[in-house]
């Protein structure tokens, strides 16, 4: 994990499944669902729109920007929830797929977030990619207990 001098948050992750696999936890609401948010809709496709409640009342939105099969993937990032520091559309997450002999290496790059906002999204995506380390291989990552240990 880093963050970088430009404030882009960089997560990188091993998982120990094909980059084919890894991707489809991107495009396809059922398996994105199954690490990351309660509730969502997605359409991953260049400017398709998702919305996804996280946890809580937390919800998410944005756009893809990019869909490049088992390599490359972009989308606009922010909050619904009113005075949030990272609005609808504010900040941008990139994720990469690179082969690996034995799995993928994942590396996300969140970048345009505000100073203040950096730090938790940093413990944020931490923590999901842990989850989808477990879930992409085919494991179970068990409830989601992030709001348990991160109370607003």
């Amino acid at each position: 994990m880093t963050i970088t001098p430009d404030g882009s948050v960089v997560v990188q992750r091993h998982i120990k499944a094909r980059p084919e696999t890894v991707f489809s936890f991107f495009t396809d609401a059922d398996r994105w669902l199954s690490w990351q948010g309660i509730e969502g809709v997605f359409d991953p496709t260049p400017g398709g729109a998702y919305r996804m409640r996280v946890v809580g009342e937390a919800t998410a939105s944005g756009r893809f920007e990019e869909v490049d099969p088992y390599t490359r993937i972009v989308f606009t990032w922010g909050w619904e929830n009113e005075g949030d520091p990272v609005p609808p559309g504010s900040s941008r997450v990139e994720v990469t797929f690179a082969p690996e002999p034995d799995g993928t290496l994942l590396t996300l790059t969140h970048s345009g977030l505000p100073e203040p906002a950096r730090g938790p999204h940093q413990e944020g995506w931490e923590h999901y990619l842990d989850r989808l380390a477990v879930r992409a291989p085919g494991g179970d990552p068990g409830p989601d207990h992030w709001m348990e240990q991160n109370p607003a």
